[in-house]
């Protein structure tokens, strides 16, 4: 005997004359019944290198379809500027979709896209670019005739790539596609929602020529069907309760297939809250209520991976702290972990998943686990105190101007603005005295630190406790006063650096959108006077950048913040390692050029993930981007750290 049929051998013998449907009890795909059980991988939070591996794991668990994201703010980085693997930019060969969605069906997976506009996701701005931010009237998510301008100039170059993988020609994977995402929750008191808005991205669909499935997504219980479209598929996202939340799922639809498209398997973390996740029990528990309802699932996350660079998202609070990032790893304790490796859960799932497949499919044996390596500490590295690193800042990243703006409103980026990274006003030949204090009047639009003739003037962060005091969004206009600490009477050189940690990815549309980073103007105040006239930088932190800076010195010290560092990493393999962070206050670290992410030592987790494809056979350069004080030596692990904060607030998500 031949034995089992492959996904794909089963699904497409004698032709396809259709594709999924839900019309009945059981979800079919060309006229047969499918066990639809898929799960999440995001293309862009896992190395290209790694896409295989990644969905051979999928595949070997028992899944037939993989789920992704595409996240518009990195396809279109800047206004009118598009990017599907060949824009030059840092992130951009994690983009080439078409080679995830090729290598996806040479896996024998199906898959399940999720185009946007908005994808939440934990992603910065949740994945809206922030060059929408340049024109405060434009409404984000509803048929504003500007936003959707601008959504229908992206999706004329996605949606035409997506087309040509869809399963119903033959050509590709793809057996279903999301219309925008969780929009249920955009619900707000009083206030109906903009249906019209869901409609015309159907509509821009369809005229693109996708024609496969088209699903809504929200938690029953709470979205309703608030985000819901008539004759589009409703599905359900949540992790508790799955009879209650299905139950509801049916009286909304009762003669569809039913579905859960997030299966949420653990949750993320913010900074300075403690470490989250789901127990295995649980986890067993609510994934076999949802197999045997009956109802398809989609894990979300099978594997998280890691939210490189500026990339992280946050969210809003109703009190204290009122807005928390999300941090870089997004290990989610899903059944992969962050680095590819295999958990409990995954057994779990695999034992589930066969009990539940309604059709016997070849089964693909499980790929061994990639090396993971702790090198030896490095110590005495170079470094650039923070003048010389500012004064290399390119000159067209330079502007000029009478009073701070947003970093969105800067002419950089040829035009589009600052995007991510940190805003710095530098205000020359400022008087000071002994007593001497600045002030920020006003909200903060990300976090602050202050730098009078290159010496750090503000607190280290230690705990989310000091959000209270001087530099950040949730300060009390009392405490957001610093003492310049001047000892004698001085003519300086005062640098208010203002850091965007992240955008919120997620809300309501009339209070959690408006996500510009920076100051404006007559918010800086020395001595009770207003200050104008500043050198304004746009410090980026791209790579090509990060790679052509020089003035390093040597140093074995301890060294004041903020200062950037270079250690020298020599290896004769590269293999997947950690950097533990423990020692370290905050920042973002680069292996040769590539920011794999920031750390802070308010926690939880202590590490920074640093895959194999990053290094190279020989030297390898390591940079750290310190704020407050640097480490003595930079260590490395073998595995993932996590040491909980103490605090956690409860945020309705």
């Amino acid at each position: 005997m031949a034995g089992p049929p492959t996904v794909y051998e089963y699904y497409t013998d004698g032709g396809v004359s259709e594709g999924l449907k839900a019309e009945k009890r059981d979800f079919t795909l060309n006229k047969k019944v499918i066990s639809l059980h898929s799960g999440s991988i995001h293309y862009f939070r896992v190395h290209p290198q790694y896409w295989r591996d990644r969905l051979r794991k999928l595949r070997a668990a028992g899944f037939v379809a993989v789920e992704t994201y595409v996240p518009w703010n990195l396809h279109e980085p800047y206004d009118g500027v598009f990017d599907f693997g060949d824009g030059g930019e840092d992130m951009s060969p994690f983009l080439d979709i078409r080679t995830f969605l090729r290598i996806a069906k040479e896996e024998d997976l199906l898959a399940i896209l999720r185009p946007g506009p908005y994808i939440c996701a934990e992603w910065e701005f949740g994945g809206l670019p922030s060059w929408l931010l340049k024109d405060p009237t434009i409404k984000v998510r509803t048929n504003d005739a500007k936003y959707m301008a601008k959504v229908e100039r992206y999706f004329n170059r996605l949606l035409p790539i997506l087309k040509n993988y869809q399963f119903s020609t033959g050509e590709g994977p793809i057996i279903a596609f999301q219309v925008e995402n969780e929009y249920g929750n955009t619900k707000e008191v009083d206030k109906e929602t903009d249906i019209a808005h869901l409609v015309a991205l159907k509509g821009m669909f369809e005229k693109a020529g996708l024609q496969e499935l088209y699903f809504t997504s929200d938690t029953p219980s709470k979205g309703k069907e608030y985000g819901a479209i008539r004759g589009v598929l409703e599905v359900a996202n949540f992790n508790v309760n799955a009879s209650v939340e299905l139950d509801i799922l049916k009286t909304f639809q009762p003669d569809k297939a039913a579905m859960v498209m997030e299966f949420w398997t653990g949750w993320f973390d913010h900074w300075g809250e403690s470490h989250h996740g789901m127990s295995l029990q649980d986890f067993k528990t609510v994934l076999e209520d949802i197999l045997k309802y009956p109802s398809g699932v989609n894990f979300y996350m099978f594997h998280g991976g890691t939210t490189f660079g500026f990339m992280n998202g946050g969210n809003v609070y109703k009190s204290f702290p009122y807005f928390l990032p999300d941090i870089s790893s997004y290990d989610y304790d899903a059944p992969l972990t962050e680095a590819g490796d295999y958990t409990e859960k995954y057994d779990a799932t695999c034992e589930l998943l066969e009990k539940y497949q309604k059709v016997a499919l070849k089964k693909v044996d499980r790929p061994s686990e990639t090396k993971k390596v702790a090198h030896p500490p490095l110590s005495s590295p170079h470094f650039i105190d923070w003048n010389t690193l500012l004064m290399q800042v390119n000159k067209q990243d330079i502007e000029i101007l009478q009073q701070p703006v947003y970093m969105e409103q800067l002419k950089v980026n040829q035009g589009s603005g600052q995007n991510y990274g940190y805003i710095v006003y530098r205000k020359q030949n400022q008087p000071l005295n002994p007593g001497s204090t600045l002030k920020i009047t006003g909200t903060i639009k990300g976090s602050a630190i202050v730098v009078v003739d290159n010496t750090l003037k503000s607190h280290p962060l230690n705990s989310i406790q000091d959000f209270h005091n001087f530099g950040y969004w949730c300060t009390e206009p009392a405490n957001n006063t610093l003492d310049l600490q001047v000892q004698q009477s001085s003519t300086s050189t005062v640098d208010v650096i203002i850091e965007n940690w992240s955008r919120n990815n997620y809300g309501k549309l009339s209070t959690d959108f408006n996500q510009c980073r920076g100051l404006e103007a007559s918010q800086i105040n020395i001595d009770g006077q207003t200050v104008e006239d500043f050198i304004i930088y746009a410090l980026q932190f791209k790579g090509e950048w990060v790679n052509s800076l020089s003035g390093w010195s040597p140093t074995t010290n301890i060294l004041e913040g903020p200062v950037f560092l270079k250690f020298t990493l020599e290896i004769d393999e590269p293999v997947d390692t950690f950097l533990d962070m423990r020692g370290w206050g905050k920042g973002i670290v680069f292996i040769n050029g590539f920011n794999i992410g920031r750390y802070s030592s308010i926690g939880p987790i202590r590490t920074l993930f640093a895959p194999a494809p990053l290094f190279v056979k020989g030297p390898n350069q390591i940079c750290v981007f310190e704020h407050f004080k640097s480490s003595a030596q930079l260590k490395f692990s073998d595995n993932l750290i996590f040491e909980n904060a103490a605090e956690t607030f409860n945020v309705d998500l």
